[in-house]
């Protein structure tokens, strides 16, 4: 696959987690979460104030046919502060997951 295409692929992801975002979440206006553009270093999703009180995750989107998990959770916990880090990944023809440390998910479920 071509680099520009890879970065075709992964845009389509984040474009995709977004609006999934914005539409779980009503109340937010469409700039309160953005998609950064390809390449720039940090979160693949950005949150206004009111966006993470909501959505309290440091997102990291792959959409790749094989990903390594261990790197792509590196990454998104370097990237995510004082955050939740969340992977979100998927591969051509299939579902969308989300990956995040068991004990976040754990303390979530108690909220």
């Amino acid at each position: 696959m071509k680099p520009r295409s890879a970065k075709n692929k992964g845009k389509r992801l984040q474009n995709k987690v977004r609006d999934i975002i914005l539409e779980k979440f009503d109340s937010l206006e469409p700039d309160d979460v953005r998609s950064i553009t390809m390449g720039d270093s940090g979160e693949d999703i950005l949150l206004s104030p009111a966006a993470r009180r909501l959505f309290p995750f440091s997102v990291e989107c792959k959409n790749q046919e094989k990903i390594n998990i261990w790197e792509a959770l590196d990454q998104a916990e370097g990237n995510s502060g004082n955050h939740i880090p969340l992977v979100i990944f998927k591969r051509n023809r299939s579902k969308t997951y989300a990956v995040l440390e068991f004990e976040e998910l754990l303390q979530l479920l108690d909220e």
